[in-house]
């Protein structure tokens, strides 16, 4: 098979490359394809992966090419992940700063940021999409694109079910919950539901009863992992839920945008900084062998180290446990997405795909986040119970915002534009809807089809 990554230059790209090698299976990846807008990104990045195959003594090691040729990249390709990143870090950076300084959240995916950040990957994603409707009408499309439920959303005007959204964080959730209950991750069923970056596990399942209500009893265990210490044991009670970690920006806002802008730098400027740093090590000519991938692995390690360190410092709950620093694993869902497809090995995933009938306070086009039956036809979301009102509020409020920012990004409407930030429940003012969409229109050249 044949696997073509979008924003192939991107730091996360040898996480996939690492489950790459160790997949030994009858029709496995055997050619990778990197496609970037940035050369120097794709040279550092050809270089760690190369070092990462020879640490491995693979010897039928998936082949490496790189391109700046979007058309090129796409010919051929069986799947295509989906990983870039519009304005960069740099952007992203911009996006926190703006939206502090107006009082409100600039987080990547969560209110006015993720807003920001919408409306200037939408219409590059629709292009894309419609590029690979063109280019590789057969191939199948794994969106890792923040925000991701937006994302998928976007592509799957152009491509149907023939797309599907991956986050690590209700993963990683899962893994910690089943761990602590003491069962094997892969033996629980995970009632997980909402939307990207705003869902809930309100049940897990071993061997057909559900383990969660042993857990929220017992305080001791709630408070000996991330979201348990972040939430703290008192109001995951109350919800009877597990909330992932992202809903810490809605339940405890205030707290969060106080220790955002005391904080020395956003995680975006941390990110930019350190990244510069990465890119210029790793793409240096005449490093010993190895160099390239020693980097890579200095960086991710301070990285998942300081990951959410304002949220822990709302939450006053200190650095991460060793045990949190292990990542929700996406890189291995997705190698299990396509291995379902590929070869109709039948998985649960969860995954971000249509809505169809599965939840009844959205329309079917809506891209939700639930687990999904996965076989040779694509990812089938299970039905699961509906959301209590308080859940239901926020997933229909935030819904309508993203409906807001895909209707801006199709017609190019001021007016939808500042309806998005208007409407999202951490935004608290037209006024400071309308200044935000000012101060981003005036920051980033990508927003210039607004008017």
């Amino acid at each position: 098979m044949r696997l073509t990554i979008l924003g192939g230059g991107g730091f996360r790209v040898p996480l996939v490359y690492g489950a790459l090698l160790g997949d030994h299976a009858e029709g496995r990846v055997s050619h990778v394809t990197l496609y970037d807008e940035d050369p120097a990104r794709l040279t550092a990045m050809a270089r760690v992966l190369h070092d990462q195959a020879e640490a491995a003594g693979v010897s039928d090691a998936p082949a490496v090419t790189a391109t700046t040729d979007l058309d090129e990249a796409l010919r051929g390709a069986d799947f295509v992940f989906s990983a870039i990143r519009v304005g960069g870090l740099e952007g992203r950076a911009a996006d926190e700063r703006i939206a502090l300084a107006e009082g409100v959240l600039g987080q990547e995916t969560v209110g006015a940021g993720g807003i920001a950040y919408g409306l200037r990957t939408v219409p590059v994603a629709r292009a894309i999409a419609r590029r690979i409707a063109r280019s590789a009408p057969e191939a199948w499309v794994i969106n890792f694109t923040n925000p991701a439920g937006l994302v998928t959303e976007a592509m799957a005007e152009e491509l149907g079910e023939r797309v599907i959204g991956i986050c690590d964080s209700p993963v990683g959730l899962g893994r910690r919950i089943a761990r602590l209950l003491g069962a094997r991750p892969e033996e629980a069923w995970i009632d997980y539901v909402g939307l990207n970056h705003l869902g809930w596990v309100r049940g897990l399942r071993i061997g057909g009863r559900d383990e969660l209500p042993r857990l929220l009893a017992d305080t001791k265990a709630l408070e000996s992992f991330e979201e348990g210490r972040l939430f703290g044991a008192e109001w995951l009670r109350s919800l009877g839920a597990i909330p992932n970690e992202y809903l810490h920006y809605y339940y405890f806002n205030r707290d969060t945008v106080r220790a955002y802008q005391e904080a020395e730098q956003t995680r975006g400027a941390f990110l930019r900084d350190q990244q510069r740093g990465f890119y210029a090590e790793a793409g240096r000519a005449g490093r010993p062998a190895g160099a390239a991938l020693a980097a890579w692995d200095r960086t991710r390690a301070e990285r998942e180290a300081t990951y959410m360190a304002e949220n822990r410092e709302a939450a006053g709950v200190g650095e991460r446990d060793e045990s949190d620093l292990e990542s929700g694993g996406y890189e291995k869902v997705a190698l299990a997405l396509m291995r379902a497809i590929a070869r109709d090995e039948r998985a649960t995933l969860i995954l971000n795909v249509r809505n169809g009938s599965t939840l009844s306070v959205l329309d079917a086009a809506a891209v939700i986040e639930v687990p999904c039956l996965v076989d040779a036809n694509g990812a089938h979301p299970v039905g699961v119970a509906q959301l209590p009102l308080h859940a239901a509020g926020l997933v229909t409020a935030v819904k309508a915002v993203e409906r807001e920012v895909l209707a801006a990004a199709a017609s190019g409407s001021r007016a939808a534009a500042v309806k998005a930030f208007a409407l999202h429940p951490l935004v608290d003012s037209v006024a400071v809807a309308r200044r935000l969409l000012d101060g981003y229109a005036a920051e980033h050249p990508g927003l210039a089809y607004l008017r």
